[in-house]
């Protein structure tokens, strides 16, 4: 379906009467089941958000009771960190931020039933796929950057996805509250809804059919991407110096690559690379103005600096990976010459 017929078709309300309503509410009943379909959640425990970090308010706080503690990691992404504070300020519950040893895990812990714990599946900076460490009944999942990559654990409450995650558009989050969940709705409102309402259908239904197209070439391309993966390792273990990598590739999702390189400013090789058509990102994948550059290496006892990351896409060809790495050599070269 082209884009200028998604939004012709959503633009009337599912909520009103008429032809064209009714037709945009069967589309939004559709979206709604492929999404929680691939997600694997039930159809009345996914709800729209047209402002994704929005979620990380909802899926935490909402779970928080007076006595509580939340747990979450020092790797976890900044609207957590933001949560963290205002749980903190409000005196609702103690915070305790959990500490990760060198390859980005969580440190064992303990809780109790009534504590709240977020677990981050799969860190969009490293690539960490965080195991399950706790036994809590009241989990937040943060599955923004694992998308459909990981299944939320048995004891999940909340959850949050963001379309991009499975090359879907901007500004669409997925909020999944688990039926029966011990939550309560920390926003102001008198309807008895979950989340605002205000989410895009013709961003939902885009949205689903990306997450259609994505699922079907993950099955064909994972262990491609896997390869990718360990070529760019190997090219770069031999061919340029003094450069680390931030993880090994065991416990880490394929498609992210970061690399610490030693004596360069990432941003003069990002800014290097992008003039040879190379895209590559550096620093916090948060892009926080209120945290280091790197806060997740920090935490992990690594370098913030000369770091920068690859992301893997379904659609990269082999000679799109060859020029990149041969650019990258050419560029941390010049860089360190300079």
């Amino acid at each position: 379906m082209a884009i200028p017929t998604i939004f012709e078709e959503s633009w009337p309300s599912p909520q009103k009467l008429g032809n064209d309503s009714r037709s945009a509410a069967i589309l939004l009943g559709e979206s709604r089941e492929t999404i929680a379909g691939h997600l694997g959640i039930r159809t009345d425990e996914l709800h729209f958000l047209g402002e994704p970090r929005l979620g990380f308010h909802l899926g935490i706080s909402g779970l928080v009771e007076n006595g509580s503690t939340y747990f979450h990691s020092a790797v976890d992404r900044e609207p957590a960190f933001a949560v963290s504070r205002f749980l903190g300020q409000s005196s609702q519950a103690k915070v305790h931020q959990l500490a990760v040893d060198s390859m980005g895990l969580v440190e064992d812990f303990s809780s109790d039933s009534s504590d709240v714990v977020s677990w981050q599946l799969l860190n969009g900076e490293t690539g960490v796929i965080q195991r399950q460490y706790t036994n809590s009944s009241r989990v937040f999942c943060d599955a923004t950057s694992s998308g459909t990559r990981i299944s939320l654990p048995e004891n999940w409450s909340t959850a949050l996805w963001e379309s991009r995650a499975w090359a879907g558009p901007a500004g669409i989050g997925i909020f999944g509250l688990r039926t029966g969940a011990q939550w309560r709705n920390p926003l102001p409102h008198n309807d008895g809804k979950v989340v605002p309402g205000s989410a895009s259908l013709a961003l939902i239904v885009a949205s689903a059919l990306a997450i259609d197209s994505w699922v079907a070439d993950e099955k064909l391309l994972a262990q491609r991407i896997r390869d990718i993966n360990a070529r760019m390792r190997g090219f770069v273990a031999e061919r340029i110096p003094g450069t680390s990598f931030a993880t090994g590739i065991e416990n880490t999702s394929p498609h992210l690559l970061s690399l610490i390189i030693e004596g360069v400013d990432e941003q003069q090789v990002l800014a290097k690379l992008l003039e040879k058509g190379i895209h590559v990102d550096s620093g916090s994948a948060c892009s926080a103005t209120n945290m280091d550059p790197s806060h997740v290496l920090a935490a992990m006892g690594k370098s913030i600096k000369g770091n920068i990351r690859f992301t893997i896409h379904h659609e990269i060809t082999e000679d799109e990976v060859d020029l990149a790495l041969i650019a990258l050599q050419s560029v941390i070269e010049e860089v360190r010459e300079s």
